[in-house]
C-alpha cells in the first residue's frame, strides 16, 4: 500500500477515513486536511478489498479531482488507483448522459454548449419572441433561465409561465436546444437528474456500479446537486460519505444550499457525524479570532478550530482616515515584514477585498512604488477566436445538427456566401423545424438560390461529408484529419490575413496547433474516448476558464496576490491584510435587503482563515465614491471579534515612525508625498 498509514492521521482523521458504512457527515473546518481525509479513506476502502470501480468521488473543480487522483495514485497500486472514479459533477453527468441520453430524447452525439454558445441562441429567441415594446437584455435573461433550471419544480417537469417573456424565452430556448441535439451546464445536472428519476432501470444500472460514494465541498451542492447524490446512493443504508463545512459556505449567489449540509440528516437518516477540528494552517490567535466570528451564525454546526501551531501575534485592527493611507499601512506592512525577514518573497502576502473596485485601486498603489502584484483576470486560450473556430469545425463534424458551430464556420474562410443567403437558411431551418445543415441539402430551398451561392452551400457540406467520413472512420488520427481540413479549406493563410500584426498572426497560429498536440496526446492517452470524449473534456473546461486562469496565475505568481473573498477560497497565505471591512462592503449592502447576512459573515470567516502566520484587519473612516470622499462605518462584524487576541493599531504612529524604527528599506517619504498629491 505504498505511503498510505493510518498512524499518520490524527484521532479525527482516522475515525473518519474507518467509517465506511451508512452515512457520513465529515464536518471538515477550514484547514483540517479534507482532502488528506477522503484520499486516505479511497485507500482505505481499496485495501479493504473493495473493487476500484465500485468508488466514486465527486467534487466541484477540476483541480480538486485532479489533486485527488494524484494523491491516490502515490498511496496504492497505481493500476488499482486509475479504476475509481473521481470526477466533477459536470464530468460525471456527461458519463451519464453519453451513456442513456436517448431516454430522454436526445441523441448520444449531442453536443455542449458553452455560454457565448448559449447566449447567442437566447439573443436570436429574444428578437424573435419579444414585442415591439418588450426589452430584456440577453446576459439577464441567461442568468434567469439558468436560475429556473435550478427551481426544483422546473426540474420535476413543471413548464415556465410563457405568459411572460422569460418564461416564453424559457420554453423556446429548451425547445431549441433539443432540436440542435444540444445541451447548456445547467441541463447537464437537469437531465442526469431527470434521467435517473424516471428511469429505474438506468438508475439502478449506475447504483450497482458504485457502491461507495464520496462528495466534497458539500456546502456548495444546489438542490439538483442533492438529488443526483441521493439518486445514485446504493444500498440500504447507503454508503454515502459527504465532506464539507457549513461555515464555509458563501455562494448561495450561485445556487448553493447550506442547507443540504446543516439538514443531511433529513435526506440520510442516521448518519454518523465526524468533526476534523485540528488545523494545520493557522495560528491559534488567528484561529481564536475567526472562531468568535463564526458563533454568531444562528445555524450552523458547531466546531471550534484549534493548532498546535502556538499562540502567534496578535491580529492587527486597523482603523485608516481613507483608502489612501489604507494601502500606505498595507505596502508599509510588506516592507518592514521583507526587511525583518519575516517573508521571504512577495508571493507570502495576499491583499483580500470583497469587491473587484478594491482591487483595481490597490494594484494601482503597489505598483506605483514597484511592489510586483498578481490579479486573478485574463482570457483563457479556450476562449481565443481562432481556437473556437477549429472547435466548432470539429463539433461539426461530430454533430452536423449543431447549429450554432454551424453558423461559426459555414463562411470561414469566405466561401461567397453573404448574410443574406445565410438568413435565409436559418429562417428556412426554422419554418421547417430542421436544423441548418439538412437545409443545406433540401432542394426546396436549394431551388431558390443563385447558381452561385447554391453551389457554395453544396461545396460546404460537401466538405463536412468527406471530412465526417474520414474523422468517424475506424482507426482515424484525429489530428491529422483535422489539420488537413484546416488546409484544404485555407485556414492558416485567412488567419494571418486576418490578424493585424505578423506576431498577432504568429501567436494566433500557436494557440491552433497547440489543439491539435493536445487532440494528438488525447488520443494516445485515451484511445477509448473518442473525438467525443476530446470535445466533452474541452467543453468542462471552457465552463471552468476562471479555474484554469486561477491555476496559471497562481504557477505563475511573483507577487503579492491581489484577490476577492470569494476567489480565496481554498488558497492559503502566510500574511494577509483583510481590507474594507465596511459597513456596505462587509457585509455588502445587498445583504441585507436578500437576507444573507449570514453568508457574508461566512465570507469573513473565509478570509480570515486564509491567514497562516499573520493577519491584519482594516477599514477607513472615509472612502472615495463618485469622486466624492464619503463617510464610512466600520462593519458590524468587527464587534463580534474577540479582543483576547487582537491588537489595535495607531495608523499615525506607524506611518511617521523613523525609518529605523520600521526597516532601512522603508519607502515611508515616497509614500507619504504620494498621499499629499492626492
Amino acid at each position: 500500500m505504498a505511503s498510505f498509514r493510518l498512524f499518520d492521521l490524527n484521532d479525527a482523521q482516522r475515525a473518519a477515513v474507518t467509517q465506511t458504512d451508512g452515512p457520513v457527515l465529515i464536518l471538515a473546518g477550514a484547514g483540517t486536511g479534507k482532502t488528506r481525509v477522503i484520499t486516505a479513506r479511497i485507500a482505505y476502502l481499496l485495501a479493504q478489498g473493495v473493487e476500484a470501480r465500485r468508488i466514486l468521488a465527486v467534487t466541484f473543480t477540476n483541480k480538486a479531482a485532479g489533486e485527488m487522483k494524484e494523491r491516490v495514485g502515490t498511496m496504492v497500486d497505481p493500476d488499482a488507483a486509475k479504476g475509481v472514479t473521481i470526477a466533477t459533477f459536470h464530468a460525471l453527468c456527461v458519463r451519464l448522459l453519453r451513456t442513456d441520453i436517448e431516454r430522454l430524447g436526445w441523441k448520444k452525439n449531442f453536443s455542449i454548449y458553452d455560454q457565448g454558445d448559449c447566449l447567442g441562441l437566447i439573443r436570436g429567441i429574444i428578437t424573435r419572441t419579444a414585442a415591439r415594446d418588450e426589452k430584456l437584455e440577453p446576459n439577464a435573461a441567461q442568468s434567469l433561465i439558468s436560475k429556473l433550471k435550478n427551481d426544483p419544480r422546473i426540474a420535476a417537469g413543471k413548464s415556465a409561465d410563457e405568459s411572460t417573456l422569460v418564461g416564453a424565452v424559457f420554453t423556446r430556448y429548451q425547445a431549441e436546444l433539443k432540436r440542435l441535439n444540444a445541451v447548456d451546464f445547467d441541463d447537464l445536472l437537469l437531465l442526469a437528474v431527470r434521467l435517473l428519476r424516471e428511469h429505474p432501470d438506468a438508475r439502478d444500472k449506475w447504483r450497482a456500479r458504485f457502491h461507495y460514494l464520496m462528495v466534497d465541498e458539500f456546502q456548495d451542492t444546489n438542490r439538483l446537486q442533492l438529488d443526483l447524490v441521493s439518486l445514485l446512493a446504493h444500498g440500504s443504508p447507503p454508503n454515502v460519505c459527504v465532506v464539507g463545512d457549513d461555515d464555509q459556505s458563501i455562494y448561495g449567489w450561485r445556487g448553493a444550499e447550506v442547507a443540504n449540509i446543516l439538514e443531511f440528516e433529513r435526506h440520510f437518516p442516521q448518519p454518523k457525524i465526524l468533526k476534523l477540528e485540528q488545523n494545520y494552517r493557522s495560528t491559534n490567535a488567528i484561529l481564536h479570532t475567526a472562531n468568535s466570528l463564526i458563533k454568531n451564525n444562528p445555524r450552523r454546526r458547531p466546531k471550534t478550530l484549534w493548532s498546535e501551531h502556538g499562540t502567534g501575534d496578535k491580529v492587527q485592527l486597523v482603523p485608516a482616515p481613507n483608502e489612501g493611507e489604507e494601502a500606505a499601512y498595507v505596502i508599509n506592512e510588506i516592507h518592514r515584514r521583507r526587511a525583518a525577514g519575516e517573508a521571504a518573497d512577495y508571493r507570502d502576502f495576499a491583499v483580500i477585498y470583497r469587491t473587484n473596485a478594491q482591487g483595481d485601486f490597490f494594484e494601482r498603489e503597489l505598483r506605483a512604488v514597484n511592489i510586483p502584484c498578481q490579479r486573478i483576470g485574463g482570457t483563457s486560450i479556450l476562449d481565443r477566436r481562432e481556437v473556437k473556430d477549429l472547435l466548432a469545425f470539429v463539433a461539426c463534424l461530430l454533430n452536423a445538427d449543431d447549429d450554432v458551430s454551424l453558423l461559426r464556420i459555414i463562411n470561414l474562410p469566405p466561401r461567397g456566401l453573404g448574410d443574406n443567403a445565410i438568413e435565409r437558411a436559418l429562417a428556412h431551418s426554422m419554418e421547417k423545424k430542421t436544423s441548418l445543415f439538412a437545409v443545406l441539402g433540401d432542394p426546396e430551398f436549394l431551388a431558390t438560390l443563385s447558381a452561385r451561392t447554391r453551389a457554395a452551400f453544396q461545396q460546404f457540406a460537401m466538405l463536412l461529408d468527406s471530412y465526417e467520413s474520414r474523422m468517424l472512420a475506424p482507426g482515424a488520427d484525429y489530428a491529422a484529419v483535422a489539420g488537413a481540413l484546416l488546409d484544404e479549406i485555407g485556414f492558416f493563410p485567412e488567419l494571418r490575413r486576418t490578424s493585424k500584426t505578423e506576431g498577432e498572426a504568429t501567436a494566433r497560429e500557436i494557440n491552433v496547433r497547440d489543439l491539435l498536440r493536445d487532440l494528438e496526446r488525447y488520443q494516445r492517452r485515451s484511445p477509448d474516448g473518442g473525438l467525443r470524449g476530446f470535445i466533452d473534456r474541452v467543453s468542462l473546461d471552457r465552463d471552468r476558464q476562471e479555474e484554469k486562469k486561477r491555476e496559471e496565475q497562481e504557477a505563475a505568481a511573483s507577487g503579492v496576490t491581489l484577490i476577492t473573498l470569494h476567489a480565496a477560497k481554498g488558497l492559503e497565505f502566510p500574511h494577509v491584510f483583510l481590507v474594507g471591512l465596511e459597513e456596505g462592503l462587509l457585509p455588502h449592502e445587498r445583504s441585507r435587503v436578500e437576507g444573507t447576512i449570514d453568508e457574508e459573515r461566512r465570507l469573513f470567516y473565509v478570509g480570515i482563515t486564509r491567514a497562516r502566520r499573520a493577519l491584519s484587519l482594516s477599514y477607513c473612516a472615509t472612502r472615495t465614491k463618485w469622486g466624492t470622499a464619503a463617510g464610512c462605518t466600520p462593519s458590524s462584524f468587527l464587534r463580534e471579534l474577540s479582543r483576547d487576541h487582537l491588537a489595535h493599531v495607531n495608523l499615525g504612529q506607524v506611518l511617521n515612525a523613523p525609518a529605523a524604527e520600521t526597516s532601512a528599506r522603508s519607502h515611508f517619504s515616497r509614500l507619504r508625498e504620494m498621499l499629499g498629491q492626492r
